[in-house]
């Protein structure tokens, strides 16, 4: 008979900008000590944990041979603790959360450790490994930090064009212009300074030890429309995408605490939600922004609500113009209940740590507003979109 999985619990670090004040951390160790606080806020044996799920996009340099296992190591906690790495980019710890919640329903576990980590600072320039010993002629060296890298020449073109260019792809087809993703993305400094200030970040952005960062280090809190106008566009001649109405390049690490109804006596307090329902789906590469939008609809039918029952939206913005779309296929949605608290624009967008934060935050807002229902979702590259449906606990 299969139970329900809860979210009890959620904690991440602030995101650091790209060589900024996380930069000397690595990434197991980003990822170890918001195990280790996870455990400490619950008071809670990590010997009885079942499993950790962790997502990271990269997994080419410190974080690679498993960081969920290494971390739980560095973290102290028992050898007998499995662990275990997902990669689905941008959406890796949205996935982590999404199979521990499947361990807990069909009974395969109580207790699961979720999230993710990404040092962008850190990824690691990669080299192919020559077929002969002593090649003839150059070799290529290629950023890990973002995007495409060791194309198959099989790919299609087109599929592989840079994340921004696709970007440009969708606010051409969608008509969005350079003056609403710059609107969009000053609200979302705006928001983000305002949570901040109100205090909403409190208790569940922890300080990393040996480091000075105490909040999200890429908002710019006085952040215009007039400022993001000046900005030169990044990816075309004439085109719409800048520095402004995109989401940094960041590092961070988050993590959730997952069980089952047992745990809340285990722990001494309720559940902030349960997961109610889960939804993948994959789009043209070219187009990948616009993945959350079925994924979404997926998502809501299998929680058995419409888009009328939404009290809040969590959406992660990897460009306004991205945000912008999906918001254009879902017309039955109410904008103004997207991102109350800000969004990936000004708070950062650590790949592998991104969906842990938009899930905790989603399960916060909730209970501060009285909502009964919310929807986390973002997009991948190379052409998905994954969503996931809260219910009040």
């Amino acid at each position: 008979m299969s139970t329900s999985a809860y979210l009890y619990d959620g904690v991440r670090t602030p995101f650091g900008r790209y060589g900024g004040g996380l930069a000397a951390v690595r990434p197991d160790d980003l990822a170890a000590y918001v195990l280790q606080v996870l455990a400490e806020r619950s008071d809670l044996d990590p010997g009885t944990i079942d499993e950790i799920v962790f997502g990271a996009a990269n997994q080419a340099g410190e974080d690679n041979r498993n960081v969920a296992r290494m971390a739980a190591l560095l973290a102290g906690w028992p050898t007998s603790v499995p662990g275990g790495t997902v990669n689905r980019l941008c959406g890796s710890s949205l996935d982590a959360a999404m199979q521990g919640s499947r361990l807990i329903e069909t009974g395969d576990a109580a207790t699961v450790v979720v999230g993710g980590v990404e040092s962008m600072s850190r990824a690691p320039w990669v080299l192919s490994k020559p077929v002969k010993g002593f090649p003839v002629g150059n070799e290529t060296l290629y950023s890990t930090t973002l995007g495409w890298r060791l194309v198959n020449p099989a790919m299609p073109a087109p599929w592989t064009v840079s994340l921004g260019e696709s970007t440009e792809i969708l606010a051409g087809r969608y008509g969005i212009g350079r003056d609403a993703q710059d609107e969009f993305a000053a609200r979302s400094h705006q928001l983000t300074a305002k949570a901040w200030d109100s205090g909403f970040y409190d208790d569940h952005v922890i300080s990393v030890a040996g480091t000075e960062l105490a909040r999200d280090e890429s908002l710019r809190p006085g952040t215009s429309v007039e400022i993001l106008a000046g900005l030169k566009p990044s990816f075309r001649t004439g085109g719409t995408i800048t520095a402004g109405n995109a989401s940094p390049l960041n590092d961070g690490a988050s993590a959730l605490l997952l069980g089952d109804e047992t745990l809340a006596n285990r722990i001494g307090y309720a559940p902030l939600a349960r997961i109610a329902g889960r939804g993948a789906a994959g789009v043209d590469p070219d187009v990948f922004g616009i993945g959350p939008v079925a994924a979404a609809r997926i998502a809501l039918r299998r929680a058995g609500i419409g888009w009328e029952d939404l009290g809040v939206v969590e959406l992660n913005e990897a460009y306004a113009a991205q945000a912008l779309a999906c918001l254009a296929d879902w017309p039955e949605l109410d904008p103004d209940i997207v991102n109350v608290n800000g969004g990936a624009i000004a708070i950062g967008h650590p790949l592998g740590a991104s969906g842990g934060r938009l899930l905790n935050q989603l399960a916060r807002e909730m209970r501060r507003g009285g909502s009964r229902w919310g929807l986390a979702a973002l997009c991948i590259g190379v052409g998905q979109g994954l969503a996931v449906v809260l219910e009040a606990a």
